[in-house]
């Protein structure tokens, strides 16, 4: 099961906070106040991530529309996994990950991203970082 990171959830917060701030300091749009609810349990509940099946339809579809503005895939074209190495050297991936991508669920793509981003050992995050801010 692929849950949503609390870190996503404030993404996803902030996009919406940049998109439709509050008219009088005290007013959220509906999107803010479906994730700030989201959030405020993981919180009082400690939890790291949110299900992704059971999340109110309203706060799932106030992410997805901060998923949809952010990079799909964080492929750099330079795919090692097709020379036979069982993790992407340009990107971080596993060969699984690469060749199953277009298949994942939202949730399961940002778990990837997590952990790729965490590890930041790809090439992406140094060696050519350049094109990663290109794509």
């Amino acid at each position: 099961m692929a849950g949503i990171h609390i870190t996503d959830i404030e993404a996803a917060i902030n996009h919406w906070r940049a998109l439709k701030p509050s008219p009088d300091g005290v007013t959220l749009a509906p999107e803010i106040r479906a994730l700030a609810e989201v959030y405020a349990l993981m919180i009082f509940y400690h939890e790291s991530e949110a299900d992704e099946f059971t999340m109110p339809a309203d706060a799932q579809q106030a992410w997805m529309g901060w998923y949809e503005s952010t990079m799909d895939t964080p492929c750099i074209a330079i795919c090692s996994t097709s020379q036979g190495d069982e993790v992407c050297k340009g990107c971080g991936r596993s060969f699984d990950e690469v060749q199953h991508w277009p298949a994942l669920r939202p949730a399961e793509k940002r778990q990837v991203w997590r952990r790729i981003t965490l590890h930041a050992d790809a090439w992406r995050f140094n060696r050519y970082a350049e094109r990663a801010n290109e794509t």
